[in-house]
Order: structure tokens, then sequence, then C-alpha cells
């Protein structure tokens, strides 16, 4: 049975205090490629890396059902709440590869 995005938000925030989630099902609903872009306190003075392993060791067994798993934003709530104060115009949900394309842009 494909991984849904839901199976992948109740994974999350069971593991997470989440501040914002936003989840893409990048393979056109047949549920073998997401991203995510996860927004956490848990993620507080931890590295990319860290961060990472993190997501990795929490989503341990549905990522291993899947063909494509991407971290494309894992933040603090501070640091999202500094962006979304320095640009206003971010006060809108993206969704990661959205914020894939503005990460990139804005360097």
């Amino acid at each position: 049975m494909p991984v849904t995005i839901k199976d992948l938000e109740r994974a999350i925030r069971a593991a997470f205090p989440v501040s914002h989630l936003s989840i893409d099902d990048q393979s056109s609903g047949c549920g073998s490629s997401y991203a995510i872009l996860l927004v956490s306190e848990a993620f507080e003075g931890k590295s990319t890396l860290a961060r990472h392993r993190l997501i990795n060791q929490a989503l341990k067994e549905e990522i291993s059902q899947l063909h494509a798993f991407s971290q494309v934003g894992l933040g603090t709530h501070s640091c999202w709440n500094a962006t979304l104060v320095d640009r206003p115009s971010l006060q809108k949900s993206f969704t990661p590869a959205q914020y894939a394309v503005h990460q990139a842009k804005s360097g």
C-alpha cells in the first residue's frame, strides 16, 4: 500500500512539535515521491545534517516505501518567523517545491 500524505503528516506530528508543515506529492498522486517543508522547535540548535537525521529516523518506515523523499526545508519557529518579518510577501504557505524555488532565487 503506498504511503499517503496523511501517513507522513501523522508520523511527523507524532514525532515533532510542528509550527508549519507542508507536504508535496511530487509523483502525480501515486505516492512514491514526496517533499516536505517542516518548521519545528525540535530543530533549535541543530545542524542541517542533524535535522535531516531526525526526520529520517522518525519516518524510517515510510521512507523505506518511497522512491524519493526530499527535505527541502527544515527550520525552527524563530527562523521561520524572522523570514516572515523580513519578507512580508512570504506570509503565505509554500509548497515544498515553491519553497525550494524561492530559496534558490533568494540565495
